[in-house]
């Protein structure tokens, strides 16, 4: 007991009155962060050994140089994908075409995201412990104090990522029906003038690759798959999907049933293009016609009190000017 007391005594002189807590959280923190490797590193399965000797000999015996695809998995986090990824297929797939959306297209990127939760959420709480106890570890400290300076900072690192994703999504998204109507107008264009669709999605790729990099890229993502061999309307659907937008949808649907019942596809083009100008300028009178309603809160901070001080600050001091009389 003498050496309980000592050691507690000893905390509370060099920590203040919530040394022990602190202490016993500190050695908590480290406790996880050894155990959490163990717990997520899975035993090696024979059956994966045997096939990875048998890749090894196929490649000693293959001769000839091979191109490795550039977006392959890294292997390395295989063995802690039943910690970086949801177990449910519904939570998987739902992150999955977020990310997706977002822009990230490697297959881990899933992994990659709940890894830089994890990471930043350790982190910023080490970073919270250290602040704590470095500045505002004292007699006058509270425990509520202690845990909003050690428990804040790691629910930020957590949620920073999700953050970002979802900005990243919105700022894509709003790219992509910038810069949808356009490509309709260059994709009408050029199947008017003679080109079948498949060439005018390439040409109008290369022509919007400057102003809108994101759409550019779906475009070229839809001309390669088309250019593999799978069917039309297959590819435009996973577009539609990836993109996320409520008028690439739309516009999918129109040429699948374009091509499903044999109608031109300029005709097609032409009055969708024509409902997509209109509909951004209806976008753009939406948001002017919303300006004056943001504006007004920040003309009364700004303008309401200086005119005050003007229009009072006179009659205030000539009062004051007669009590003193």
């Amino acid at each position: 007991m003498d050496i309980i007391s000592q050691i507690q005594n000893g905390l509370v002189g060099a920590l203040g009155p919530f040394g022990p807590i602190i202490a016993v959280g500190t050695l908590g923190i480290i406790l996880v962060a050894l155990v959490i490797p163990a717990m997520i590193k899975d035993s090696k399965d024979p059956l994966e050994k045997l096939k990875r000797d048998q890749e090894g000999r196929s490649r000693l015996q293959d001769t000839e140089p091979r191109t490795l695809r550039a977006n392959r998995r890294n292997q390395k986090l295989d063995k802690y994908a039943n910690f970086l990824e949801p177990q449910d297929a519904k939570a998987l797939s739902q992150i999955r075409l977020t990310l997706m959306q977002a822009g990230y297209r490697n297959r881990d990127a899933v992994r990659y995201f709940h890894f830089a939760q994890f990471a930043l959420a350790i982190g910023f709480l080490t970073l919270g412990v250290l602040y704590f106890l470095l500045f505002k570890s004292g007699e006058d400290s509270s425990a509520g104090e202690a845990i909003l300076y050690i428990l804040a900072p790691g629910g930020v690192g957590y949620m920073l990522p999700k953050y970002w994703v979802t900005k990243r999504l919105q700022t894509r998204q709003e790219e992509i029906s910038d810069g949808f109507p356009d490509s309709l107008d260059m994709m009408l264009t050029c199947v008017e003038a003679g080109q079948s669709l498949d060439q005018s999605i390439i040409r109008v790729a290369r022509e919007i690759e400057v102003s809108y990099p994101a759409l550019a890229e779906e475009y070229e993502i839809v001309a390669q798959q088309i250019k593999a061999g799978r069917d039309k309307p297959s590819v435009l659907n996973e577009m539609a999907e990836r993109c996320g937008v409520q008028d690439i949808s739309s516009f999918v649907t129109v040429l699948v049933q374009s091509q499903t019942f044999g109608t031109s596809i300029a005709d097609a083009l032409r009055v969708y293009a024509a409902e997509m100008r209109d509909k951004r300028v209806m976008r753009a009178e939406e948001k002017a016609n919303k300006l004056p309603t943001k504006m007004t809160l920040a003309t009364m901070m700004l303008t309401v009190p200086p005119l005050l001080i003007i229009l009072v600050g006179p009659s205030l001091l000539g009062i004051m000017k007669l009590f003193e009389m």
